[in-house]
């Protein structure tokens, strides 16, 4: 059996997003039919719009998703219809990574999440007509009504959560636990720590609103958008630097007297990345979480980087085990010590396009699409 759902469709690199009723299959024996309630946008799905991820097309892009499961395979036991949940990344569920606890560094994690573009075995979620639509993005393609997820990336929202609101829980499932969790899970800073974020995005400011529940003594947050900088300020932030007008550089090892022990770097820009290991206390740590286009590098100085002791950090995801960590973030927005909602704007989903334009622009920092 089959259904129809209505999803924002893109042809082709470089097209815009558009309506289209498609048809979506049933779940097989590991997957969830999910009604989704909002979706997040995030950098991902832009670049499958711009042609600067493996994603076929064409297809349904969408991963930041809750909702409520509609219809569960026959082995899916850890949740049930009714049951409001959040949708994650996809992982393989059988390497020595996923068994181990750590499925954000899945080897087959580009395949599960961009390059198939169908269910693991190759057969496709979603049809227009007779023919095929790449789906499966990130295990799920959720800028639609219904997004048929795996069990694995289908995480059931606690209930100290019950309350909030689905459009702040589904950036938690990408934007937010890869900001979070850089911080929570890979840098872990100590009393007392200085950390530097470069990019205030919302990847680099829930990186600001992790950094700020800690012990830390100073959270320094460098971009080019003064509203984002005002942003940063509000969430924790204890300086912010423009580096349009400033020597980010310089200014970060002013302020922390040496440079930051601990840095996230997020704006996805090499140049940025370079500047951001140079700034780096001796000894110190950047996590990277900001993704380019693919195959794009960074040049950065070697004997900086050896004669400083430096680590230079690749985190999927923060580092997050979904089942453990999405739980634990909602328990916090439930609690209001990691305010998400301050930086959600929502959308209709046919309103997609001015979603993106508004995303571009710095003028909502995480848009959320709402199916009618």
């Amino acid at each position: 059996m089959s259904r129809r759902t209505t999803a924002m469709f893109l042809s082709s690199a470089g097209a815009e997003f558009t309506r289209r009723d498609l048809t979506i299959g049933e779940p097989a024996a590991d997957e969830v039919l999910v009604r989704v309630e909002a979706v997040g946008m995030c950098h991902a799905d832009l670049a499958v719009q711009a042609g600067e991820f493996p994603f076929p097309l064409p297809g349904v892009a969408g991963h930041e998703a809750a909702g409520r499961v509609e219809a569960v395979g026959a082995g899916v036991t850890s949740v049930r219809p009714g049951d409001r949940v959040m949708l994650t990344f996809d992982s393989c569920g059988h390497c020595v990574w996923c068994v181990s606890g750590e499925p954000s560094r899945c080897v087959e994690f580009v395949a599960y999440n961009f390059t198939n573009g169908a269910r693991p075995d190759g057969t496709p979620t979603l049809w227009d007509g007779d023919a095929p639509v790449h789906g499966n993005f990130f295990g799920q393609s959720s800028f639609a009504d219904y997004a048929l997820t795996r069990e694995r990336n289908t995480i059931r929202v606690p209930d100290v959560a019950a309350d909030v609101a689905s459009a702040v829980l589904g950036p938690l499932g990408c934007g937010i636990q890869t900001g979070a969790g850089a911080v929570l899970n890979t840098l872990a800073p100590e009393a007392g720590g200085t950390v530097a974020v470069f990019g205030a995005g919302v990847v680099g400011l829930s990186a600001v609103m992790a950094a700020a529940m800690l012990p830390v003594s100073k959270i320094v947050v460098v971009d080019v958008q003064d509203t984002r900088l005002d942003v940063a300020s509000a969430l924790g932030a204890t300086d912010v630097v423009n580096s349009r007008t400033e020597d980010a550089r310089e200014r970060v090892t002013e302020i922390t007297g040496g440079g930051p022990q601990y840095l996230v770097e997020s704006s996805g820009v090499p140049a940025v990345l370079a500047q951001a290991i140079q700034s780096l206390a001796i000894g110190g740590t950047a996590a990277v979480v900001g993704v380019p286009p693919f195959g794009v590098t960074a040049p950065f100085d070697v004997a900086d980087l050896v004669n400083g002791s430096k680590r230079v950090v690749g985190v999927v995801e923060g580092r997050s085990n979904p089942p453990v960590f999405l739980p634990r973030l909602a328990a916090l927005v439930a609690t209001g010590r990691l305010p998400v909602e301050k930086l959600v704007g929502t959308f209709p989903l046919d309103d997609i396009e001015k979603a993106a334009a508004a995303m571009k622009a710095g003028t909502t920092i995480k848009p959320v699409l709402v199916p009618s």
